[in-house]
């Protein structure tokens, strides 16, 4: 299929972009690189520099979008909402007219549990409530709703897919490296390791009372290559007409100090933290149920353990 992946030079989308590639596809990678990198993109894919309102220019002739292209920093959404609206839901509104304009039909799009808000229990089921705590969450839980509408409307065969913690990092069959480097980055693991690197004097444990079995946050961690494995299948099971909702976890949570354990186990370094107050908002557990997608798409995780996701990210720091 000829397929073009929004925020392609991203994170999570260069990883889905190299094994689109790696599977037969041909890619063609739209980004800003506000947030991106170019030397990301794929050998094998087409690379556009643009904004997705621009995906008009490069949408004729395509079969399917994989959909990436978003802000998504939770404390920035607080602090600067109308960017996110413009951004996140505008963004894609136009891409969705321009996918109508040019009859391209089929679209998998990168959600997030932040849709879930504070969640009534765990596991969380894709038919619990959608109770957003900040704008980012608004703002992809805004745009779910869209993808219903236009599939009812229009006969859009749509996918979201809701994220949980993403980790880790991907070797394409050409030997590139894909692996995180925000500029800002608010990952647990990522900045766990930049301590153990030297970039940081210590990592900060925000609350350590928390109702679990250390007093930490609980959160659901998913290896960045069984989550890139999803979308492929997400894009095979597009249905015209309909809009599909599947969780991405490990079904299987972990709390901030046994990451931090980890983390000392993989490197080596003592990684000294901070014990900090509670953030706002932080539920005390997030962990998703993935049973939907397993039993519709076959999906599961073929790297359930943190020890993978943090020794794959650690393995793949420059030194």
């Amino acid at each position: 299929m000829k397929l073009l992946v929004t925020g392609g030079a991203g994170y999570i989308g260069s990883v889905v972009a190299a094994q689109l590639v790696e599977a037969g596809h041909q890619v063609t990678v739209l980004d800003d690189l506000s947030t991106g990198h170019a030397d990301a993109v794929p050998a094998g894919a087409r690379f556009v520099e643009g904004s997705v309102t621009e995906a008009a220019d490069v949408l004729p002739g395509m079969d399917g979008v994989l959909h990436f292209a978003a802000k998504s920093l939770v404390g920035e959404s607080v602090e600067k909402p109308g960017r996110y609206w413009a951004h996140n839901l505008g963004g894609t509104l136009a891409l969705l007219d321009a996918m109508r304009s040019a009859e391209v039909g089929r679209i998998v799009f990168s959600s997030t549990a932040a849709t879930y808000g504070e969640p009534e229990r765990s596991p969380i089921l894709e038919t619990d409530p959608t109770r957003p705590a900040n704008p980012y969450g608004a703002s992809k839980l805004a745009v779910d709703t869209a993808l219903s509408t236009f599939a009812g409307l229009y006969g859009l065969a749509a996918v979201s897919l809701r994220y949980f913690n993403v980790g880790g990092a991907y070797t394409g069959e050409d030997g590139r490296v894909y692996r995180e480097r925000h500029t800002v980055e608010t990952h647990l693991i990522p900045n766990v390791l930049a301590v153990a690197l030297g970039g940081r004097d210590s990592v900060s444990v925000f609350g350590t009372d928390y109702p679990t079995s250390d007093g930490t946050c609980v959160r659901d961690y998913i290896h960045v290559a069984d989550l890139a494995r999803a979308h492929l299948l997400a894009l095979d099971a597009c249905s015209a007409g309909e809009h599909k909702i599947y969780n991405l976890g490990n079904g299987t949570g972990f709390s901030v100090q046994e990451v931090l354990s980890v983390c000392r186990e993989v490197t080596g370094h003592e990684i000294p933290a901070v014990m900090c107050e509670r953030r706002a908002g932080d539920p005390a557990v997030l962990v998703a149920s993935a049973e939907k997608i397993q039993r519709e798409l076959g999906w599961k995780p073929e790297h359930p353990s943190v020890r993978d996701i943090v020794a794959d990210a650690w393995a793949a720091l420059p030194r």
